[in-house]
């Protein structure tokens, strides 16, 4: 099929679109060749004024991120979300926001942390997707693959949304885990492949291995037909995987609305969290319904939990430095080169102090 864009074998050196991504960022920093933002209209808040009224954004069809659900809430209000199109990568959302096209992006921690090595000059501020035992990401053979250990793996095709993000770094440590050297590790091939679509390339047999996360694997599962070879719940257990971020130039000049959003965020995460799952997904199912994108809501109703580890999606140390820890030592990255406090902060979180009083 025409959509599934192969990429060159290798997990130890970082993939050319990467590379790309890194590059582009890195001269758009330096250059300064991010879009003037321009006259931005403002409003008096319960809080004093807020400097924008608007929050441009990218979203994934079929899905209602926390973000999303805390404008439906009322929990964003007078502040709207506009929506400028749609992303199924990451590191994409974040090129966005460092181009000045979107103001706010969310990607895979290690993603981020990438980014900023790059001289992106992005902050992450709240987490909002991770992995828990109800939301998790794993990877998935036909029940009748001779597929059994990470050594089979070598030779074979793995599908999954994005390169240089939570899936390649989910087969990375499997790999590592299973002891596989590098030279071995660089036999497996990776495949960029939109989520809609893993399952229907598993099926017919294109790929070897698809990552199927959350809603997507729970609508492949209850098909049947299909086992796990591992997920990063077995690897990590519970953790937050993904972090909204944002321009620390755009949190400098508009501190109020980056702190409404962070708020609002945090409140949905734990409505969500606290609300029964029948409800919450009835909400999603309406407020898609409401936005007009022509989506297909059958994926939404497998929703289960956002998965973020922390209460109202604060950020623990352990969110980022896992991964900083091992771009270190696969040589990724020098020590000291991103410290924590580079690369997020709980400044805007409501919940931060309930985490310091205790």
């Amino acid at each position: 099929m025409t959509f599934a864009r192969p990429v060159r074998p290798g997990l130890v050196r970082p993939a050319l679109p990467v590379i790309f991504l890194l590059a582009l960022l890195a001269l758009c920093s330096a250059a300064g060749c991010s879009r003037d933002e321009g006259p931005r209209a403002s409003a008096a808040g319960p809080e004093g004024e807020f400097e924008t009224l608007e929050l441009r954004y990218q979203g994934n069809n079929g899905t209602v991120s926390p973000i999303e659900l805390a404008e439906d809430l009322g929990y964003l209000a007078p502040i709207r979300l506009h929506f400028v199109g749609s992303t199924v990568s990451g590191p994409q959302s974040v090129q966005a926001v460092v181009t000045g096209d979107t103001d706010f992006g969310g990607a895979f921690n290690g993603a981020v942390i990438k980014l900023i090595a790059a001289k992106a000059p992005i902050v992450a501020v709240v987490g909002y997707y991770g992995v828990d035992e109800q939301r998790q990401s794993g990877f998935y053979v036909l029940n009748d693959s001779p597929l059994r250990a990470a050594s089979d793996l070598l030779d074979r095709s793995i599908s999954m949304n994005t390169l240089g993000a939570h899936s390649e770094f989910m087969v990375k440590e499997f790999l590592s885990r299973n002891q596989l050297a590098p030279e071995e590790a660089r036999r497996v091939t990776l495949l960029v492949v939109p989520p809609v679509n893993g399952e229907q390339l598993l099926r017919e047999k294109q790929v070897d291995v698809a990552s199927l996360s959350d809603i997507y694997r729970d609508r492949a599962l209850e098909r049947g037909g299909i086992r796990p070879l591992f997920s990063d719940y077995e690897l990590y257990g519970k953790f937050t995987a993904g972090s909204y971020v944002m321009k620390t130039s755009f949190i400098k000049k508009h501190p109020r609305t980056a702190r409404r959003f962070v708020e609002a965020t945090a409140r949905a995460i734990e409505w969500a969290r606290s609300t029964p799952r029948e409800t919450v997904v009835a909400r999603c199912i309406e407020l898609m319904k409401k936005r007009g994108r022509n989506e297909e809501d059958s994926a939404i109703k497998y929703w289960r939990s956002y998965g973020v580890a922390g209460k109202g999606g604060l950020i623990a140390e352990r969110d980022f430095q896992i991964w900083i820890d091992w771009m270190v030592k696969s040589g990724e990255l020098k020590p000291g080169e991103v410290p924590l406090s580079r690369a997020y902060t709980n400044e805007f979180n409501p919940y931060a102090s309930e985490q310091v009083a205790h």
